[in-house]
């Protein structure tokens, strides 16, 4: 060890900085988003687990098959029909972006690209057709 008198010292400080960074927040408890449940509605095209956990790949499926397939037929769950689309399936039923998507979407910092290209429905007006 050439430099005995820096390497020691420099190991303290950036073991040091390292707990602080690790330790500064460890208290704190962080509650899970509660997404606002669809009104009307108490059955989802797939489990809820998947649906928490997978929902982007079935948006990938169907995106998939409806705009490079032409597979446009509805998926029937339960005796209800749903169509494979982003605002004519799932925000028929999940009326509030605010309240649904993006709660767990901040939560979890990601930020998806659906709203690129969709536009993000009007809460009245979904509300209303929900019902």
């Amino acid at each position: 060890m050439y430099n005995k008198g820096t390497i020691i010292p420099g190991l303290i400080i950036f073991v040091g900085l390292m707990l602080f960074a690790v330790l500064w927040d460890g208290g704190e408890k962080v509650e899970a988003p509660k997404p606002e449940k669809p009104v009307g509605y108490k059955e989802c095209v797939k489990p809820l687990q998947y649906m928490k956990e997978s929902h982007m790949e079935l948006l990938n499926v169907w995106r998939d098959e409806v705009i490079r397939e032409g597979k446009r037929e509805p998926i029937e769950v339960g005796g209800v029909m749903y169509e494979k689309s982003l605002q004519n399936g799932c925000m028929h039923c999940h009326t509030s972006k605010k309240k649904f998507c993006d709660t767990c979407h901040e939560y979890a910092s990601v930020y998806p690209y659906c709203w690129d290209c969709h536009v993000a429905p009007q809460e009245d007006v979904a509300l209303k057709e929900a019902r």
